[in-house]
């Protein structure tokens, strides 16, 4: 999890926290627990306490010798504002991301309320780094769209929608203030199935409220069969930012 990404609209991962805990519908299949939980109890391995919330430290230098600029995903194998993280720390990730700037750090929640409350408080001036996006998971109309709402009352350079698993038709939703949208099935053992007028009906409103569309996987237990093919196109549209 580090230079290089298997994660379509990414370049590289950066987890300076490890671990996490279930908080919606979108966490049962959890990939990064399913990975994480392989190595538990393995000696010296980085994943030796499974998917136990853990901050790293030592991770907190590896952007600065990324020489090349990248898009960064901040916590892959996380949540950097889970409440188990001290603000302090998020603090320090913030200082790397502020003077590391050759790169562009995507930041992606579902403690939407956390973030909300840093941002516009005592940890504002992350909110105003310009090579920082700040995102949320949406996964299903309760527990996801309100998310949303609590983006927009965010201070960001660039917000992001990562409507990952989608679980369930939207209906119609607000895009205002949102600049990026990604879409993508669940994968793994168990992945529950996504439908293509779910995914379409996204993509609709995307085009009706100009924001780009970024097609990342139809998932399944066979992900790389099942391709990211829509209507006969891939969809790999990024922010101009």
């Amino acid at each position: 999890m580090s230079d290089g990404s298997a994660i379509e609209w990414t370049d590289a991962t950066w987890n300076p926290v490890r671990g996490c805990t279930k908080v919606s519908a979108g966490c049962a299949l959890c990939y990064a627990e399913r990975f994480s939980e392989r190595f538990r109890g393995v000696p010296n391995h980085p994943f030796e306490q499974g998917f136990d919330l853990r901050l790293v430290p030592e991770k907190l230098e590896q952007p600065r010798r990324w020489h090349r600029p990248r898009r960064v995903f901040v916590n892959s194998m996380s949540d950097l504002f889970h409440p188990g993280v001290p603000e302090s720390y998020i603090g320090d990730v913030g200082q790397v991301m502020s003077e590391v700037r050759r790169h562009t750090y995507q930041v992606l929640t579902k403690r939407h309320e956390r973030m909300r409350e840093k941002l516009n408080g005592p940890l504002a001036w992350m909110g105003e780094l310009p090579n920082v996006w700040y995102g949320v998971s949406v996964e299903n109309r309760r527990q996801g769209l309100p998310r949303l709402d609590a983006l927009r009352e965010t201070p960001a350079a660039l917000r992001f929608a990562s409507i990952e698993p989608l679980l369930e038709d939207l209906g119609d939703f607000d895009l205002s203030g949102i600049d990026w949208v990604i879409v993508g099935g669940e994968s793994g053992p168990g992945a529950r199935t996504m439908e293509e007028a779910w995914v379409r009906g996204v993509l609709r409103q995307c085009r009706r409220d100009g924001v780009p569309f970024f097609f990342k996987q139809w998932g399944g237990v066979r992900t790389h069969a099942n391709g990211r093919v829509l209507d006969d196109r891939t969809y790999d549209e990024f922010p101009m930012n």
